[in-house]
């Protein structure tokens, strides 16, 4: 299966990589901390090399033994894993669920540096999200270019262009999802040209596409509300760097457009499946732009930092995000978290993995309706936007899958195809 190569080839990637950046860092953690730094680089180093022999050794998964606040929800989550397998053995690292293994590994990643203070706050990830928002300098620009030109005429836009211009930007908030930040077929691997060119071309590719209904909601909403009561959309945010601006100017849009009146980010509150933002990009993200030479992307992030400050932007984090279950026990293990997101008006889940999240990481059956994978997890109206990088869909049409498997054995995978999956409980 596609879990197995993750857990088998992409895994110890990662693990090596963590490694890797740990002992490049060793200069700049002795010149910080001196001989202490150095003796935290080094049993950090420790713990991930032996990780890494585990997991490729399939060594049963062992208790967290760390005094970290979500530890005991962590070891109780193994037991449950453990009365799952009927007493075939412990679960182990390729006999047990993928989501659960590789969140478990990012968990321990965690732990290598939050138990050896004084690195205990390096995000081993940093580099990498940085990288990656620089690499897509010119999508960003473009991006920021077309949202302040649009800005200058919002006030003046009728249902109809509002509607196509809400649906433009979800569009690059659902393409940004994609791993290489490519729209353009995969010929570069950043985005170099401005990603509201290439839309026309990518509709195709969305195997699901419920924007006309998140339209409705959204305008129903608006008129239903009155005075006193505000429009609430609440984004789970994915990746870091241009799926972040992405998500950003979206946000923006919906403000301006007076779609939605506040919007509530929830982010990481560790570094989590690489890419993932945590609040130190998020904020990190909004002052690059503020301080960018570019009139546009510098007028973006004043305006951001604004809505900050306003309270119209709210940012937050949660333990629950960076837990292995599936949102249908929120209710349950997160009932402060399910209680709050029961206030908003609209939940936009970004990425892979919140769809994985979102769907319990079954191998339905691509015919199977999307509510009823959601198993009952029911805060609010809630929108996946997500390109397809790991084997589970569905709300498919009847024969829509295996005519694409047919051709594209690899279409679950490649991050190619996306949906803009959609349910509002009657």
């Amino acid at each position: 299966s596609f879990a197995y190569f993750t857990i088998k080839d992409r895994l110890p990637q990662i693990l090596t990589r963590v490694i890797d950046t740990l002992h490049r860092h060793k200069n700049e953690f002795f010149e910080e901390h001196g001989e202490k730094g150095v003796e935290a680089e080094k049993r950090a180093i420790s713990f991930l090399s032996k990780l890494r022999n585990e997991l490729q050794t399939d060594k049963p998964v062992t208790p967290l033994e760390d005094e970290l606040p979500d530890a005991a929800l962590w070891n109780q989550y193994l037991d449950y894993q453990r009365n799952l397998s009927d007493g075939n053995g412990e679960p182990s690292w390729f006999q047990s669920p993928w989501l659960y293994v590789e969140c478990y590994m990012y968990r321990r990643i965690h732990a290598a540096l939050a138990q050896n203070p004084p690195i205990d706050n390096f995000d081993v990830f940093k580099e990498g999200k940085t990288q990656n928002f620089f690499e897509s300098q010119e999508a960003v620009i473009a991006l920021c270019t077309y949202f302040q030109e649009l800005l200058k005429n919002i006030k003046d836009l009728g249902e109809k262009q509002l509607q196509e211009e809400l649906f433009k930007l979800l569009q690059v908030s659902l393409w940004g999802n994609k791993c290489d930040l490519s729209f353009s077929a995969g010929e570069d691997s950043s985005q170099k040209s401005s990603p509201l060119q290439s839309l026309e071309h990518m509709t195709p590719y969305i195997l699901v596409n419920d924007l006309e209904k998140l339209w409705s909601l959204l305008v129903n909403t608006k008129k239903r509300n009155t005075e006193k009561s505000s429009v609430r959309v609440d984004i789970i945010l994915d990746n870091a760097g241009f799926e972040l601006v992405s998500d950003l100017v979206l946000a923006d849009f919906l403000l301006s457009s007076k779609l939605a009146d506040e919007v509530h980010f929830h982010g990481k509150s560790i570094p989590w499946y690489v890419s993932d933002t945590t609040k130190h990009d998020f904020n990190w993200t909004i002052k690059q732009l503020q301080s960018a030479n570019h009139m546009w992307m510098s007028r973006c992030g004043i305006n951001w930092e604004g809505n900050l400050k306003k309270g119209v932007w709210v940012y937050r984090d949660h333990m629950f995000w960076t837990l292995p279950h599936d949102f249908s026990s929120m209710a349950e293990v997160a009932p402060d978290l399910y209680a709050d997101l029961q206030k908003s008006n609209l939940l936009l889940f970004k990425g892979d993995l919140n769809y994985r999240k979102l769907t319990g990481d079954r191998k339905w059956e691509y015919t199977v309706p999307f509510h009823q994978a959601l198993n009952k997890f029911h805060p609010a109206p809630l929108c996946s936007l997500r390109t397809l990088k790991s084997d589970t869909q569905v709300g498919l049409k009847p024969g829509q899958g295996e005519q694409i498997q047919a051709s594209e054995p690899e279409w679950m995978v490649n991050g190619k195809y996306g949906v803009v999956q959609f349910y509002a409980a009657l």
